[in-house]
């Protein structure tokens, strides 16, 4: 073999070997500079109230400012799609959902990027439960009334859009408990609410967070949240699981994702950051007001099993309500 050869053959093993000592002194020095935190609804909403907190939350625990970025659209597909085609350092990260990560692959039939390859969760914030409300005139004070009631006569469910959250879960228990019901879409959750108040539909599954000041005004009547445990923000409501749906264990949830060939070492620093910011009272605080339920923490590891688990459970909901690859 010619020496220069040779020469090559050991240059390359030398420049191999050292690449994770590189990747390595990178991740130690992480961040450096700014970091891009994309948020993908516009501003004011609850993704972007998390998006804000934890931005500030990052920035004082590395010293380096998080600058949030709304970049609303496409069930969150353009934010994915940004953050997924960055360069995979960490300085491009955003707050996703279940919804980018777990649903998306089902829901469109060409999704531009692929949960758990080009965009994985660094860290897990929160679950978002949901609550079953009716129009208070509705002679039911339980799910079994409701469901007695259901047999009787056709009952109407609202939801913020097909394929949303609130008709899935409408899905759900019309299957769980073997009634029919008839799924009435509209254009966000609001409007929804508004005519579940007013009669013109029967019930629906609301995100807590908008429903609840009604429930407390009367203006609807909560039967049950989607969730396993209540929420601390409002423990009178009983889980469903605990008044008749066996099983019933269903959120929404928030977390932090980035480019999916991010250095190991980074997501561990952001998976660590994240982690020791929820955990802090006045932010566990804030995230029971906004009607959120703080989680454990997961590491990577758990997170990319946590996230292929989802994606099945969500696949079947969205096959059953007919929007699988509706987009």
């Amino acid at each position: 073999m010619p020496i220069t050869r040779i020469l090559l053959i050991g240059l390359a093993l030398i420049a191999a070997s050292a690449e994770p000592i590189r990747a390595q002194e990178k991740a130690q020095d992480y961040p450096n500079h700014q970091v891009n935190f994309v948020v993908p609804f516009a501003p004011g909403g609850g993704t972007d109230i998390l998006g804000r907190l934890f931005g500030q939350k990052l920035s004082d625990h590395f010293g380096k400012p998080f600058v949030v970025e709304n970049r609303p659209g496409a069930g969150t597909v353009i934010a994915a799609v940004q953050v997924s085609n960055s360069a995979p350092d960490g300085y491009t990260i955003m707050m996703a959902t279940s919804g980018t990560m777990a649903m998306n692959p089902t829901l469109y039939k060409k999704l531009p990027y692929e949960p758990g390859k080009d965009l994985v969760l660094a860290a897990l914030i929160c679950n978002v439960p949901f609550v079953l409300v009716v129009n208070p005139a509705l002679p039911v004070h339980s799910v079994a009334d409701l469901v007695k009631l259901a047999k009787e006569k056709p009952l109407t469910f609202g939801s913020g859009g097909a394929g949303a959250f609130h008709h899935l879960m409408g899905e759900l228990f019309k299957t769980e408990m073997g009634i029919p019901m008839t799924h009435v879409p509209y254009k966000g959750t609001l409007p929804a609410l508004n005519d579940v108040i007013a009669g013109h539909i029967d019930l629906m599954f609301s995100d807590l967070a908008p429903a609840y000041s009604l429930i407390q005004a009367g203006k609807v009547r909560a039967l049950g949240v989607t969730t396993a445990q209540r929420a601390a923000s409002a423990p009178e409501i009983p889980t469903l699981a605990e008044v008749g749906v066996a099983g019933f264990d269903w959120a929404a949830w928030q977390a932090v994702a980035v480019p999916g060939a991010t250095p190991k070492e980074i997501i561990a620093k952001l998976n660590s950051a994240v982690n020791a910011a929820t955990a802090e009272p006045d932010v566990e605080k804030q995230l029971v007001s906004l009607q959120f339920i703080p989680v454990g923490k997961k590491s990577p590891e758990e997170l990319e099993r946590f996230v292929r688990s989802e994606t099945a459970r969500w696949a079947k909901v969205l096959q059953q309500a007919g929007v699988a690859g509706s987009e």
